[in-house]
């Protein structure tokens, strides 16, 4: 027998817009039915129905809110684990780090390092997705720009060619769904043509690229800013670069960090105002110490030192960098309500329904609708993470939280 669960009480950001006192019917591992409770308008009996509360167990969230389960496109680590390290083992340790802060979806992201030992990680990262517990490989390096490397080991950087982008896509195995380069580099518009006619996004990042060239790169097939304003040329009044580039093409996603300190909220709101949040989805591009106190640790071949929250680099030619972040969407999700002055419906945009929409998974997650797998977030009314469920399964209980 399906088990039946039914939410009731909280408001639900649905695709419609916010419903108070809504109510959403799990069965098995999808959405059943998603609606107004009793009292708030819904024209129904509620005894009566697949929907109805007294056909399962119940669970009053009265105060809370129900958001559609987080989508992180960009993501290293978390939990004191690496993607990078190239074990199933740490890989999970990332995994159900972010899953307990509210991400169900996720793509693993890998960090610049030697061909031969990138294939090697996608080899044990496709194995993963193959289970479902990732949604795809990102490949961040390493065919970025040197002289915007960031947290990437300039030694081991080199030019996208196309040859080389294969063996990445082959490792992966059919698993491979987006890759960062700089488009500007020998080869790189021709393995963008190559990354779009294979299906894999082509995103633009770690780049020097200046206006018209990234403008190129988007007709070539580049859908994807790599967390926009990082590792890029700034924007100014006669060198618009690649951030106007890419801010003002409808075809591109712009990834954005919302920590408070990868952007400055003024820049973050500029962003998304001219984006808007069908082209918006906030990421974490987190790494190990997501979730873990101040100390050192490892990205990729590197070391990081975290202080205040804050990663960087912690020695060699980079030292000093902004190494990724230690951020968890959940975080991300309160400081857009609460800090940012985006609506709950913004915000559901930028963390679930754009990002699945990239991935080409809106089908199946990034909003409360029957059908979709049950993946939602439950928060207080401080927006603070109360529970989550992933397909059917409560990853933290709202119960005991």
């Amino acid at each position: 027998m399906v088990q039946r669960t039914v939410l009731t009480g909280a408001r639900v950001a649905l695709p419609s817009g916010v419903v108070e006192n809504g109510r959403v019917t799990v069965e098995g591992t999808r959405i059943a039915a998603t609606d107004a409770g009793p009292g708030a308008g819904a024209g129904r009996d509620t005894d009566a129905g697949p929907g109805a509360a007294g056909s399962g167990a119940v669970r009053d969230l009265t105060g809370c809110w129900i958001v559609p389960g987080f989508i992180d496109i960009h993501v290293h680590g978390g939990g004191g684990a690496s993607f990078s390290a190239g074990t199933a083992e740490e890989a999970l340790t990332v995994v159900r780090t972010h899953r307990a802060h509210g991400t169900t979806t996720l793509l693993a992201s890998t960090v610049t390092g030697d061909l031969d030992d990138l294939a090697r990680q996608a080899s044990v990262l496709s194995e993963l997705v193959e289970q479902g517990e990732l949604a795809g490989i990102h490949f961040e390096g390493p065919f970025i720009s040197p002289h915007r490397c960031g947290a990437h080991q300039p030694s081991l950087l080199r030019v996208p060619d196309p040859a080389d982008v294969r063996k990445l896509v082959d490792a992966a195995r059919g698993t491979a769904r987006m890759m960062t380069l700089a488009p500007e580099l020998p080869g790189g518009l021709e393995s963008v043509r190559l990354l779009a006619d294979s299906g894999i996004i082509a995103a633009v990042g770690h780049t020097d690229s200046g206006y018209e060239a990234t403008r190129e790169a988007v007709d070539a097939g580049a859908t994807v800013a790599t967390h926009l304003f990082n590792a890029m040329p700034s924007l100014l009044h006669r060198e618009p670069g690649p951030i106007a580039a890419l801010l003002e093409d409808e075809r591109v996603t712009v990834e954005l960090i919302n920590d408070g300190t990868h952007l400055h909220p003024a820049v973050l709101q500029l962003a998304f105002h001219r984006a808007g949040a069908g082209r918006v989805a906030f990421i974490t591009d987190a790494m190990g110490a997501a979730g873990m106190s101040d100390g050192r640790y490892p990205l990729g071949p590197m070391e990081v030192e975290v202080r205040d929250g804050v990663a960087r680099i912690s020695d060699g030619p980079t030292a000093g960098s902004i190494a990724g972040s230690t951020l968890t969407l959940d975080r991300a999700f309160r400081r857009a309500v609460t800090v940012d002055g985006l609506s709950v419906g913004e915000a559901v945009r930028a963390l679930s329904t754009t990002p699945a929409k990239v991935l080409g998974v809106d089908g199946r997650v990034g909003s409360l609708e029957p059908g979709k797998d049950a993946d939602l977030v439950v928060l207080g009314p401080d927006f603070r993470l109360r529970g989550v469920m992933r397909r059917g399964t409560w990853v933290v209980d709202p119960e005991v939280n």
